[in-house]
């Protein structure tokens, strides 16, 4: 049920992302190891299944943490909380100096323009558009654009629709909308659970890479590939964190 639950929530979220302001020029990344987020307390539930109970964490600029344990152990949960994506039944989540808790739909998809990248297990990509203009569905400019496209190893592929594009390729289309306008934190889901090898380095190394200038990135992850990449990884189990 979250699945399907997260899944309607990004379409909606990508569909109406280009009909707000530019980004503020204040996202652009940073260096400073100060704190980027702050996580008190975050409790959820649906119906009768506790899926986060009392969850606090923190994160400092430049960190790349990892986010394992079961399924059905709250990970993507605290993700789409974070991205604004899920409300909070109790507790704060502090992004930035953004109060997503508190924002309303209107400032949740500003939010998400301005200051965090989301990268998703299966891409979800919107079919009608070709690589480019998938990427620059989240912002950001077209030289941006092509800087990712030839990082990522895209190059030639610029005009096809994601349909006619392997599994690897379009995620690191996704990976690129996730990257374009310089977000602060980027949170991926699971980025590389359906990936080949050659696939799953482009990702982490693209996520590395974006570490390596300053930018944040949490991960959902089973994947030894990722785990071993991260600044620290934290278990989640029944909703809370192992200490």
């Amino acid at each position: 049920m979250i699945g399907k639950i997260a899944a309607s929530l990004t379409w909606v979220a990508l569909r109406k992302i280009q009909f707000y302001w530019p980004v503020n020029k204040q996202s652009t990344i940073n260096t400073d190891k100060s704190e980027l987020m702050k996580l008190v307390g975050l409790s959820k539930a649906y119906d009768k299944v506790v899926a986060l109970d009392d969850v606090s964490l923190q994160m400092v600029v430049g960190e790349f943490i990892a986010l394992c344990g079961p399924s059905g152990a709250g990970k993507s949960t605290l993700l789409y909380m974070v991205a604004g994506l899920l409300g909070a039944d109790a507790g704060s989540i502090d992004v930035a100096g953004y109060d997503v808790s508190k924002m309303s739909s209107f400032e949740k998809t500003r939010f998400r323009k301005e200051v965090i990248g989301v990268v998703f297990q299966d891409a979800r990509l919107i079919p009608y558009l070709d690589i480019r203009e998938n990427i620059l569905a989240a912002a950001g400019n077209q030289n941006r654009a092509d800087q990712l496209i030839v990082s990522l190893g895209l190059e030639g592929r610029t005009s096809h629709l994601p349909g006619e594009l392997s599994a690897g390729e379009q995620q690191r289309v996704g990976l690129a909308r996730a990257l374009v306008h310089f977000p602060k934190l980027v949170l991926a889901d699971e980025p590389t659970g359906n990936l080949d090898d050659v696939s799953a380095e482009a990702v982490v190394s693209g996520l590395q890479n974006y570490v390596k200038d300053g930018g944040s990135v949490l991960v959902v992850t089973h994947d030894p590939r990722v785990l071993s990449k991260a600044d620290r990884v934290i278990t989640l189990e029944k909703g809370k964190i192992l200490l």
